[in-house]
């Protein structure tokens, strides 16, 4: 068993509950955590054999272009498309963070985890 992760992805996107969220738009870190067997690609070295972490990138970028209310939402989006391109994922793990959220206080992040 193996654990590939992608720690710190950063995008400028237009989720959230309020109007103005999804017009001026806000930084969100994205993680995920992905656990598969590693010891084919260990062995032969062949990008074929591996989970291409490259493919798993551009996939996340392409749930964070589509706008959506909830982080929840985006966070099941992701772990669903991971899903069907990887049947090799025996676990998966996303966490979505919005910087600085408009909550009425101070706040850094706020962040949502969903795993399967």
């Amino acid at each position: 068993m193996g654990i590939i992760q992608l720690e710190g992805i950063e995008f400028y996107s237009f989720h959230g509950c309020y109007k103005e969220e999804r017009i001026v738009g806000s930084k969100f870190i994205v993680d995920v955590i992905i656990e598969t067997d590693c010891s084919k690609p260990a062995e032969t070295d062949n990008i074929n054999d591996a989970l291409n972490y490259q493919i798993v990138y551009d996939l996340i970028k392409k749930e964070m272009s589509i706008k959506s209310h909830l982080l929840e939402n985006i966070a099941k989006r992701i772990l669903d498309t991971l899903y069907l391109q990887f049947k090799q994922i025996e676990k998966a793990t996303i966490k979505i963070s919005k910087i600085n959220p408009p909550i009425g206080g101070k706040i850094n992040k706020i962040s949502v985890i969903l795993s399967r």
